[in-house]
């Protein structure tokens, strides 16, 4: 039985040398790759894929999104997070999201190879270091509303900007975002936003 494999990442480079590294097994077949997070449910639909292998940072909307939006479509396909980005944060939110598996980009082919075959089967596979690291970082310290304000402060925009997004008055979004600096021990909210995405928070 041929396992059918739908590769969502927005590096084509990555896409082709995943494609390429897959191919070879006989048990495994690409039936199609995507460049954009908020095109993964669409093209799953149309391929009806066993198994799908989701980077996290892509345009459009992230993996993390994207899964929870294919779960909730196609219950029965399973996810394989892989990324570049071997942080905690991201790995406890993918689990979250419905994601069967997460591994990192580094992992070699046969390795991965074995871990779409383990996912498939009903198994959840998860790099063993990055699962050490969570347990050790434990949960987000931040609340959801600091977690929106500091991914709106991350993009640069002014409080204003952020408060009209997110449909706050001004004086709001400078109280979570003292939180969030407080919360994350930096001295600005672009520190506090540097500090949340390398811990997956955001």
């Amino acid at each position: 039985m041929t396992i059918r494999v739908l590769l969502a990442d927005d590096q084509a480079l990555v896409r082709g040398a995943l494609a390429a590294l897959l191919d070879l097994e006989n048990d495994l077949s690409v039936v199609g790759e995507v460049g954009r997070g908020d095109e993964v449910e669409a093209l799953a639909v149309e391929t009806t894929p066993d198994v799908v292998l989701m980077d996290v940072e892509m345009p459009g909307l992230d993996g993390i999104a994207a899964t929870a939006v294919l779960k909730a479509r196609l219950p029965a396909v399973r996810v394989l997070i892989v990324t570049t980005f071997g942080r905690p944060g991201y790995l406890r939110r993918g689990l979250q999201a419905g994601a069967d598996g997460f591994v990192v980009k580094d992992t070699p082919a046969r390795e991965l190879a074995d871990a779409v075959r383990r996912v498939h089967q009903g198994l959840r596979v998860v790099d063993p270091a990055l699962a050490t690291d969570s347990l050790v970082a434990g949960e987000s310290p931040l609340t959801a509303r600091e977690t929106d304000v500091l991914r709106a402060a991350r993009d640069g925009g002014t409080v204003a900007d952020i408060a009209g997004g997110l449909f706050l008055s001004e004086g709001t979004v400078r109280n979570h975002l003292s939180s969030a600096i407080g919360t994350t021990g930096a001295r600005t909210r672009a520190e506090a936003a540097r500090i949340a995405v390398d811990n997956g928070w955001l």
